[in-house]
């Protein structure tokens, strides 16, 4: 919603909206004189309607339920309402367009695009799901062609884009409070597939190779045959990857990226194969690689806290919790590392997001998590769902348990107990990870405040 408004302030249209939170999204917004309300309630749309001259546009989405007041006020007053992904796709329809979709990788995967593309003058426009760095934001409005948008397939709004060129990165059932099963996720992403000009794809996905209704160019990791992009990884470290590149089975060169990890190789091939279709050549492409940086919240080194290294991660899937867990190891068992401390121990602490979520997913999360070599779990983030019976961080902690019996697992009640927890329990030269998509990302920023 952020990015929405800052992309349309930027283009010229008045915006006001309300949110409880102070992050730096709002502070930004704030910094540019953008009204916005601290609470949500009906005195803030007449407020609106009093004020404003122009017709009034109220734009929600999925995580707003239909008692909220402001809402309730603006069926009362007649006013125009329209679910963020209309304006998206507003804003999609008045340009040519790269939209990335998929379960995971799709906030990577379009800053890397947005980064190539604008570090070569085309100055797109990007709406993206994280902090892209080139930008400090996750939105802007450019001069250029092109539009850059992450797309969320977690409300089912995805079948509502029509695009030029569509990124699919995975499929994996997720956002199990809109869709009943895999069966109807992917019903979706088809049509959105369905609905663009041109569809590149995940080779290395085996539920994509499956199930994906369209015909589509692949990109892959593993393999360079078969696919018209590929990068097969030679060299890899805690500091980049050297991979062989090719396409259509030929190689072209030998690359080097400054992200480590393979998933981000895979992140970072699909964004090859996005530029490249678009019309960039190799070379404009390859002078860019070693520059990447991934966005905020993805493997975020924070700092270090009394001799203790902070790493800051949106993870709240068990793939995402396996591929960060691997990026951890990578780091810690690499010659060479950006971590400035040689890690001994990784300490997880992580927070779950949506009960739901846990509890159809909660067996694939005990696994992943079981990796950790000390776990701190944090108080469920409901993202507004109501708590399901027998739901909870001790089921987890149970299945964990049953996973690995040697590993310390504490379960926290509070927010406050989880810091309390990390100061009395971690060690000198532990990695902390603090893992989650709900209200944990504050709290690396509030131990590294900390310092004894």
């Amino acid at each position: 919603m952020s990015g929405l408004a800052m992309v349309l302030i930027q283009q010229g249209h008045s915006v006001s909206g309300s949110d409880t939170a102070n992050n730096s999204s709002i502070r930004k917004l704030k910094r540019i004189n953008v009204q916005i309300y601290n609470e949500q309630k009906s005195i803030n749309i007449k407020h609106l309607k009093k004020t404003q001259e122009k017709e009034i546009i109220i734009i929600i989405s999925s995580a707003i339920s239909k008692t909220n007041a402001e809402l309730e006020e603006a069926y009362n007053q007649n006013l125009k309402i329209l679910h963020r992904s209309d304006i998206l796709s507003y804003l999609i329809n008045r340009k040519k367009s790269i939209l990335i979709a998929g379960s995971h990788g799709k906030t990577t995967t379009s800053t890397l695009i947005t980064t190539i593309i604008a570090n070569n003058n085309y100055d797109p426009t990007a709406i993206v799901g994280g902090i892209v760095p080139l930008y400090k934001s996750n939105a802007y409005s450019g001069k250029g062609e092109l539009l850059i948008a992450e797309i969320d397939e977690s409300d089912g709004s995805i079948t509502k884009y029509i695009g030029n060129i569509a990124i699919l990165t995975n499929i994996e059932l997720d956002h199990t409070d809109h869709y009943i099963n895999l069966k109807s996720l992917i019903k979706s992403i088809n049509i959105f597939a369905r609905n663009s000009q041109l569809i590149i794809a995940n080779y290395d996905c085996p539920n994509l190779k499956k199930y994906l209704s369209c015909k589509a160019a692949w990109w892959s990791t593993k393999s360079f045959k078969e696919v018209e992009f590929s990068a097969i990884p030679t060299e890899m470290d805690g500091t980049r990857t050297t991979a062989n590149y090719y396409e259509k089975g030929e190689l072209i060169d030998k690359i080097t990226i400054s992200i480590p990890g393979l998933h981000n190789l895979n992140n970072t091939v699909a964004a090859i194969a996005a530029c490249r279709t678009y019309g960039l050549s190799f070379l404009q492409i390859k002078k860019e690689l070693c520059k990447l940086e991934s966005p905020k919240r993805r493997f975020e080194f924070k700092g270090v806290w009394n001799n203790r290294q902070i790493v800051d991660d949106y993870a709240h899937h068990p793939t995402e919790v396996r591929e960060t867990i691997s990026m951890a190891r990578l780091l810690m068992n690499s010659k060479k590392s950006f971590l400035p401390i040689k890690p001994k121990r990784l300490v997880i602490i992580f927070q779950g997001h949506r009960y739901s979520r846990l509890r159809d997913l909660i067996k694939d999360f005990a696994i992943n998590l079981s990796k950790a070599d000390f776990l701190l779990l944090a108080p469920i983030y409901s993202a507004g769902e109501t708590a399901i019976k027998g739901i909870n961080n001790e089921s987890l902690k149970s299945l964990i348990s049953a996973n690995n019996p040697s590993l310390s697992i504490l379960n926290c009640k509070t927010m406050v107990d989880v810091k309390n927890m990390i100061e009395k329990t971690t060690k000198p030269n532990d990695l902390i990870v603090v893992m989650g998509a709900g209200d944990i990302n504050k709290l690396s920023t509030e131990l590294l405040n900390k310092q004894e």
